[in-house]
């Protein structure tokens, strides 16, 4: 089967003091090949943990995860990962940073270069290809990361909190480049956020977890991002059903934390 297949997927961790945390509880989801989905939650809900699971970082203690019909067991090139902090090479230029995995591949230089160049277009750093990682803004860096990432040509992309330490203006730019290459690749995305408003506007799929232990709380199928690509997001965030759909989800998320406080009280 083509396609990411998360079956009753588990995690706990045992702690030293010989207690334990349930992270994840019965996860279970299938996601075909080419869709956009994202996840939040209050926190603790383990959103960060499953996207661990599904980069191969962490193994479940219960259930599975397949992707196009193999299990996964470990990281591999078929799922790229795109963290809140680039992750980049600082001292490498911005193109030996984009073509480290085709290099260490075995590419030949000029293929290199072409995938290089062409994702250096999309992103829109070409002049900036020869600049050190550390002399560019924050934006400019997670850029860097998602055509590092592309670069290797995953079928999946996993992005934990990419846009978080941005500003609102760069981050309003850098969700419509999320969408840009969701829509001209075909990749399969899977973005982990703490904002309602960007689950909103960048999962056609979005699911909201709950916490203690970390589910599927609730699943929605939306038009935004489909509506938001080549589009100013500002007027999708006045589209039907977008204010409302905020509202529902925020007073959803409020009422998990409200129960987590009262939890926290009483243990207290």
């Amino acid at each position: 089967m083509t396609g990411l297949i998360i079956d009753n997927v588990s995690m706990r961790f045992d702690l030293p003091n010989g207690s334990a945390v349930q992270a994840l509880k019965n996860v279970s989801l299938e996601l075909k090949k080419g869709e956009l989905l994202s996840v939040l939650g209050p926190s603790g809900c383990g959103k960060t943990t499953l996207l661990n699971i599904l980069a191969g970082f962490l193994a479940p203690t219960e259930g599975k995860v397949e992707l196009n019909g193999h299990r996964v067991t470990g990281p591999a090139a078929e799922r790229g990962m795109v963290f809140q902090q680039g992750a980049l090479f600082e001292w490498m230029s911005v193109r030996k940073n984009v073509d480290f995995g085709p290099r260490m591949k075995g590419m030949a230089q000029a293929e290199r270069d072409k995938i290089t160049d062409h994702l250096l277009d999309i992103v829109g750093l070409q002049e900036f290809k020869e600049k050190a990682v550390y002399e560019l803004s924050g934006g400019m860096q997670q850029r860097v990361a998602l055509a590092r990432c592309l670069a290797n040509d995953p079928d999946v992309i996993l992005m934990d909190e990419p846009l978080g330490a941005l500003d609102a203006l760069t981050r309003e730019k850098m969700q419509g480049l999320v969408l840009k290459l969701w829509k001209e690749t075909g990749k399969t995305v899977i973005l982990i956020t703490h904002s309602v408003e960007e689950a909103l506007l960048l999962g056609e799929r979005l699911l909201v977890m709950a916490p203690r232990p970390g589910r599927i709380f609730k699943e929605y199928r939306l038009p935004f991002a489909e509506r938001g690509v080549g589009r100013d997001l500002r007027d999708v965030k006045k589209s039907e059903g977008f204010a409302e759909t905020r509202e529902e989800i925020l007073g959803m998320i409020w009422g998990m934390e409200e129960e987590i406080m009262g939890r926290s009280e009483t243990a207290a």
